[in-house]
């Protein structure tokens, strides 16, 4: 049943990538590396070592998407979500 969520899931984020409906997310990436993901896309559109220059950069594309930047902390739990889609 597992892995059947994770293709529920996996599809929910493949039909809003490249839309206005892609979200930016703010996740810990490898070497102590921030990353900002669009979802539906594996590779991150963008890489700091700075948690803040990541966050700002999430807001940016979400602004600019009409989207929403979710910013998770350090151990992958969701800490913020903000909406510029309203």
């Amino acid at each position: 049943m597992a892995d059947q969520n994770n293709d529920n899931r996996g599809n929910y984020f493949e039909k809003r990538e490249g839309t206005s409906d892609a979200r930016y997310h703010v996740v810990p990436g490898e070497d102590k590396r921030w990353a900002v993901k669009e979802e539906g896309k594996d590779d991150p559109v963008y890489t700091t070592d700075n948690k803040n220059e990541a966050v700002d950069e999430a807001k940016k594309r979400a602004e600019e998407a009409g989207s929403k930047a979710i910013i998770h902390d350090d151990e992958g739990t969701i800490e913020e979500q903000i909406e510029y889609d309203q």
